[in-house]
């Protein structure tokens, strides 16, 4: 079983930076893959970055692509999003998840979650 706790998130105003983390324990990251999703309220969870995990590949959403970096340390256990140029619709509740799978933009891929970080972007 993992268990991922995410941090970092925050209010910050447009056109900023803010860096996520998410570290997993029970088990070590290396052979999952890794992702972020992200939920505004009243929406459905959108996906938002997804990495191997040995890091060699990686496939992001639409709406966060040349804006958004996702990255893994296996030696720490732990998976980055790096967000800059921040929107307000960039606001939402952020989620880190854990496939099986090599990565996936999918979301029933994914069998563990963590409980999420808040993200606000104002205008």
């Amino acid at each position: 079983q993992v268990q991922l706790v995410e941090s970092g998130g925050g209010l910050v105003q447009a056109g900023t930076s803010l860096t996520l983390s998410c570290v997993a324990s029970g088990r070590t990251i290396r052979r999952y893959g890794m992702g972020w999703f992200r939920q505004a309220p009243g929406k459905e969870r959108e996906f938002v970055a997804s990495i191997n995990w040995n890091g060699q590949y990686a496939v992001y959403g639409d709406s966060v692509k040349g804006r958004f970096t996702i990255s893994a340390d296996s030696g720490k256990n732990t998976v980055y999003l790096q967000m800059t140029g921040l929107k307000p619709e960039d606001t939402a509740v952020y989620y880190c998840a854990g496939t099986v799978a090599s990565y996936s933009r999918h979301r029933w891929d994914y069998e563990h979650w963590g409980q999420g970080t808040q993200v606000t972007v104002s205008s």
